[in-house]
């Protein structure tokens, strides 16, 4: 069994280190981290960096294969968000499909859905015609649209020689939070039986890299995270052009997924399930939750992380538990207007008590990241109880 370093201990249950202990003792991997939001999961935590050779483990990869977060910043003060509010709100709830099963009924195109591999594999063949359907919506759980007040710093790497965006100051800026749709899981669940064939260790099953389902799965995760990514620039498009004001900036940071990287003396597939890439001077996003602060960040390039670091606040508490103990309608709705957030959508199990504190959370990863900018949340959306806001 190989050593794992864990951030953000004191806010980790034991059931997230068994499984993060059941996942380093597989005979492929070869390191380990957790991140500081770390929680319990299917096969491995959610916050899980599992380092493996020659090996892709569907499980550690997650059914929601190349979920990302997006960012674009425009050229205009913040205070547009008070004076064309209507504008910014409809611009979201007009542009956006929200809940399970929902699809912007094929009106979009985009490259992705040209590419080859579609009709090679039968698991992507079958599922095509709905991904054409979903491209460019969002889904349900967790997954957002969001405008906000991103403010930069003086000493921000964004306001640097060579990657400027814009002075420091405050900005208007476009936040979402979705992945690859149903299709994504549908190719997840596939694979994972697949895996279950070659390797049985359950929910941690792993396939052969050199092997044909394991070029499968690696060619149908890659056009997976391109097609979440088209998904996000399809919504961060069409939200540009109806407000009529020119991005200055777009960043883009993805979770669940797995990346061939060197670290040390071996090539590793670097499964990061809920965890994204922090390498020296990367650039990411990392999320609160509903109605708290998301983070641009540059990466430290920590070797023990394998040069990950958190892809969110993480939660605290399980979906039923929120469900059971939350109250969304009276309380939380009450608290976000007096913060002057608007919420449109969302559930009492996606409320900021059922996520870890962010700012803990990046407190325990000051030697992973470096905060660059602070993005805080005025307009949110989100799909609800009921299914499509």
């Amino acid at each position: 069994m190989i050593d794992y370093k864990t951030w953000g201990a004191e806010g980790i249950d034991e059931k997230s280190h068994a499984q993060m202990r059941d996942a380093c003792a597989l005979p492929v991997a070869r390191a380990a981290a957790l991140m500081a939001d770390a929680h319990l999961g299917y096969g491995v935590p959610i916050g899980a960096v599992l380092g493996l050779e020659d090996a892709l483990c569907p499980g550690a990869v997650g059914v929601d294969i190349g979920c990302q977060v997006h960012m674009t910043i425009y050229g205009v003060e913040a205070g547009v968000i008070d004076r064309c509010f209507e504008t910014l709100r409809d611009a979201l709830r007009g542009h956006t499909y929200f809940g399970v099963g929902a699809n912007s009924g094929g009106r979009f195109d985009h490259e992705v859905m040209h590419e080859w591999l579609w009709d090679a594999l039968p698991i992507l063949k079958e599922h095509k015609e709905n991904a054409k359907l979903q491209l460019g919506s969002s889904g349900g759980g967790n997954h957002f649209a969001e405008w906000g007040i991103i403010t930069v710093p003086e000493d921000s790497y964004l306001t640097l020689s060579g990657t400027r965006v814009a002075p420091a100051g405050d900005y208007l800026a476009l936040l979402t939070h979705g992945g690859s749709r149903n299709t994504g899981l549908r190719v997840a669940e596939h694979y994972c039986k697949v895996a279950k064939s070659q390797h049985d260790h359950g929910d941690l099953s792993w396939l052969d890299f050199n092997s044909t389902e394991g070029q499968e799965y690696w060619e149908a995760m890659n056009l997976l995270g391109r097609y979440a990514y088209a998904n996000h620039w399809l919504i961060h498009n069409q939200i540009t052009r109806h407000i009529k004001v020119d991005p200055i900036y777009c960043i883009d940071t993805m979770h669940n997924f797995a990346w061939l990287e060197e670290h040390g003396d071996r090539t590793l597939f670097v499964h990061r399930k809920g965890a994204t890439p922090a390498a020296d001077g990367e650039l990411g996003i990392i999320p609160g939750s509903m109605g708290t602060a998301t983070y641009v960040v540059s990466g430290l390039g920590n070797p023990d992380s394998l040069c990950s670091a958190s892809h969110g606040a993480g939660r605290k508490l399980s979906r039923s538990q929120a469900k059971k103990t939350l109250n969304f309608e009276h309380e939380w709705l009450r608290l976000f207007e007096e913060k002057g957030i608007t919420v449109m959508g969302g559930a009492a199990d996606e409320l900021p008590d059922a996520y870890k504190d962010i700012e803990l959370v990046m407190n325990a990863q000051a030697d992973l990241v470096r905060k660059e900018a602070r993005f805080e949340p005025r307009i949110v959306l989100m799909a609800g109880d009921k299914g499509v806001v």
